[in-house]
């Protein structure tokens, strides 16, 4: 898809996903600005891009109203990634998770209001909730659990994005995009705040168990995240997806005891599974679905997006990663 030159601002851009849109943009001849504060993203992430003449970074929070405001009248277009991810987190600190995702979008879409930036959202399959309804389709009903189970209030959060999003879309034309992101992954993923897939491989090549929280029958699909960030580009430069919600993710689907079995097997590891109890890793009661799946038909149709990584593909890239990140903190 042909791509002009654009001025992006990425919110969170020192996380995960962010470093490599911004990496990927930065090699299209864009100009990129991420502002972060740091708090689950790593300066490490984006270091090597701090030379570029083309990139800046701003070490700051998005809920500051007036350097947003001064950021989004000089760019563009806005990748707005910044939030509070990641089960153990969302469960250990859910008033930081309300507050950060619902404030930190109000202040992006006002700001983008008042120079009229295009925005790109970045919602999460969380939404659907408890929805049984496979593959999940984009105007499917949620179905949420109940709010004495706080990891429903990251999900919440994020649908309150959603509907704010799409307001100001419809009261005030704002070009907006939401993106629905079901499970991505790659190399610079920290398991940190309980991601499964860099948890799992940093305890396989470290020869030591892979715990599995609940039966371990609960199926995801993983993406890799440069199928997401080419998708992420695609929807950027494609007028048709303003105004609309996108699943964006992989449909391969596989339960989280066959994913550590995969680890474990690729790794040539000596590692066990153990299986664990929510309540007893979070201390707390807990709420989980058994199967995500997207349904990829609307994405298709607009973008004609198609993974290109497989599963396997994209663990080899994380394995990769991961014996290079520990051969590193070994020096």
């Amino acid at each position: 898809m042909e791509q002009q030159t654009m001025k992006v601002l990425i919110t969170g851009g020192a996380g995960f996903i962010g470093s490599h849109l911004a990496e990927s943009l930065l090699r299209g001849g864009h100009t990129v600005t991420v502002i972060d504060d740091l708090s689950t993203g790593r300066l490490r992430n984006i270091q090597h891009l701090l030379t570029n003449p083309c990139f800046r970074f701003v070490f700051d929070s998005v809920r500051n109203e007036s350097l947003m405001n001064q950021l989004v009248e000089s760019c563009e277009v806005i990748v707005h990634l910044a939030a509070a991810v990641g089960v153990r987190l969302i469960v250990e600190r859910p008033v930081h998770t309300i507050e950060t995702n619902i404030h930190g979008t109000e202040v992006v879409l006002a700001a983008a209001n008042r120079f009229h930036r295009k925005v790109l959202l970045a919602s999460t399959s969380e939404v659907y909730g408890k929805s049984e309804a496979i593959p999940f389709r984009e105007d499917d009903d949620t179905v949420l659990g109940s709010t004495r189970f706080s990891r429903w209030s990251y999900a919440c959060s994020k649908a309150i994005d959603e509907f704010l999003g799409l307001a100001y879309y419809q009261q005030y034309n704002l070009p907006v995009i939401i993106v629905r992101l079901f499970n991505t992954v790659g190399p610079r993923q920290t398991g940190q705040y309980g991601m499964v897939i860099p948890r799992f491989v940093e305890r396989a090549l470290r020869n030591e168990p892979l715990e599995i929280y609940g039966s371990g029958k609960q199926t995801r699909c993983f993406c890799c995240v440069f199928d997401v960030v080419r998708a992420l580009q695609d929807l950027i430069n494609c007028p048709e997806a303003c105004g609309q919600v996108f699943n964006l993710g992989s449909n391969e689907e596989i339960s989280i005891e066959n994913l550590a079995d995969r680890i474990i097997a690729m790794t040539q590891s000596r590692s066990r599974k153990v299986y664990r109890d929510f309540e007893q890793v979070f201390g707390r009661p807990f709420d989980d679905m058994v199967r995500r799946v997207p349904c990829l038909e609307r994405i298709r149709q607009v973008i004609h997006f198609q993974p290109t990584y497989t599963l396997d593909q994209t663990l080899f890239l994380i394995i990769e990663d991961m014996k290079k990140q520990l051969a590193s903190a070994e020096r």
